[in-house]
């Protein structure tokens, strides 16, 4: 298969086109993340309602994605890279003009869809056409540049969320994908993997739809019914049996959506499982700290957006350099100590009580972003090129895919498992804060009640104006201590990706060109 170098007028295009699209998938990802607490008022959303809409999308994705993968392989990159970008696009739009929560969940499936054609896409066009020995400063290039935009979201979901304009988040997609869809039609060559003669995995797509949503209500009703529930039972039970069913759907089928022979491959297995633990800890870890500086620090969506700009920096700074390096010295040590450094930032993160605001943002939340935005600034790009490089070609697609599903899996599981428990440590934290309240049992059940909503918990109207700042500021330091567990897990499975690394990565089991 013949590949262009990184600097040729052929490869630009494929970077420019590439960034672009997997840019609008990621700035939709982090912007909606800053402007949930508008959204949720703005649609009278519940906590509960607010994981769903994270996680309608990512199921569709998870569930579809592998699919996209192997299509992109068959049926040509470019083809289905660009039907992608169109559905993304229709979703985006539709979830923009969304009048309710019920409708806005349906549309960000739709939304999942269109990502699980367009997301590896972007990584197999890239390991498909650029020449081999510069395929590591490739996806460097494309890791810098997409999370650089990416961590410009929270800023730009930030504004639009000040202003009442959360629905911009969805609708910022259509011009940044229409641009994209040209250079892809007018400037990129098809490129299809000639021998790939695999039908789809229809089986396969539904056991692990159909397994992760069982999961993940699962995890969502807890709050709601208790652990010790029938309906709990039965979603958990239910979705780990179809997840089985999925494994060995794979292993006997004759076109399987996840090759288990690429697990035989212990770096590939080793970079996918760091992943799956890393990115877990980093999705629970920001959602909560996004939330904590808006709904209990007293920062504005805007400014909780641009907290992030030191991380942006690193990433500008590092991430191309970092690729390049692990191209020459492989990415063992880069895959050790860049996520053992942003477990140590989370739980730096951890320790953060209640502040003055963005004034004392510096001495607070400052240092933790800092040492964060450093493990993952050496890691994106190296983990990405063990990823692809440590597969043939033959695959890229398909490694793209299944990398891609376990970055979009462990968000599932950290947005429901972790949303979970945040919701059982607000309330047990809650209990404690008010067991010295002059309030009746009753009244103790209505402040309670308000848990599920979580930082945006507001007290209950019954109550005069001295109860209600009481009961407010209970809620405030039950979400403190609901955010410092959540964090402290998500250092600790962050730490464990790093254990991962050493447990299971090896430099000799990644092609240098």
């Amino acid at each position: 298969m013949a590949t262009v170098a990184l600097g040729s007028k052929a490869g630009k295009w494929i970077m420019v086109s590439t960034i672009m699209a997997s840019a609008m998938a990621f700035i939709d990802a982090t912007a909606l993340n800053v402007v949930l607490p508008s959204l949720q008022k703005s649609l009278n959303a519940s906590g509960t309602d607010l994981f769903w809409i994270l996680n309608a999308y990512l199921l569709m994705l998870t569930a579809l994605i592998l699919i996209g993968g192997s299509l992109g392989d068959k049926l040509g990159r470019k083809k289905v890279f660009m039907a992608g970008i169109f559905l993304f696009i229709l979703g985006s739009a539709a979830c923009g003009f969304a009048p309710g929560v019920t409708l806005l969940i349906v549309f960000r499936m739709l939304q999942g869809i269109g990502g699980a054609l367009m997301i590896p896409g972007s990584l197999s066009l890239i390991s498909s056409s650029i020449n081999p020995n510069e395929r590591g400063k490739a996806i460097g290039t494309w890791s810098a540049f997409t999370t650089v935009v990416t961590m410009g979201g929270p800023v730009l979901g930030g504004a639009f969320g000040d202003a009442g304009l959360w629905r911009y988040i969805f609708f910022i997609n259509i011009p940044i994908g229409i641009v994209a869809l040209i250079i892809l039609a007018k400037q990129v060559k098809e490129i299809r993997d000639e021998n790939s003669k695999q039908g789809l995995d229809i089986a396969g797509a539904v056991a692990i739809a159909l397994g992760l949503a069982a999961v993940t209500f699962g995890f969502l009703r807890i709050p709601a019914v208790g652990l010790n529930n029938w309906q709990v039972y039965a979603s958990l039970g239910g979705g780990l049996l179809l997840l089985l069913a999925f494994i060995i759907i794979e292993k006997k089928g004759r076109h399987p959506m996840m090759p288990l022979q690429l697990f035989t491959n212990i770096t590939f297995s080793g970079a996918n499982l760091l992943t799956f633990f890393l990115y877990a800890g980093l999705g629970a870890g920001m959602l909560f700290l996004g939330l904590n500086m808006v709904q209990v620090q007293g920062y504005s969506q805007l400014q909780s957006g641009l907290t992030f700009l030191p991380f942006t920096v690193l990433m500008i700074v590092i991430a191309r350099f970092a690729g390049a390096l692990a191209d020459k010295h492989g990415p063992r040590l880069f895959l050790i100590v860049g996520p053992a450094c942003a477990g140590a930032g989370l739980l730096i993160l951890s320790f953060v009580k209640q502040t003055a605001g963005p004034a004392a943002y510096w001495t607070t939340f400052f240092p933790g972003i800092l040492v964060f935005g450093l493990g993952m600034s050496f890691t994106v790009a190296p983990l990405t090129a063990a990823v692809m490089s440590s597969v043939s070609d033959h695959f890229s697609g398909t490694a793209s895919g299944v990398n891609n599903a376990l970055t979009r899996i462990a968000n599932v599981f950290a947005n429901a498992i972790l949303g979970a428990l945040a919701v059982l440590f607000f309330s047990g934290a809650l209990q404690g804060e008010i067991k010295n309240v002059k309030l009746n049992d009753k009244q103790k059940q209505l402040v309670i009640k308000q848990a599920v909503n979580l930082g945006n918990a507001k007290a209950p109207e019954v109550f005069n104006e001295q109860d209600k700042a009481t009961i407010a500021k209970a809620y405030k330091e039950s979400f403190i201590a609901a955010y410092a567990n959540i964090m402290r897990i998500s250092a600790g499975l962050a730490f464990l990706g790093a254990i991962m690394s050493v447990m299971f990565i090896r430099n000799s089991a990644v092609k240098k060109g």
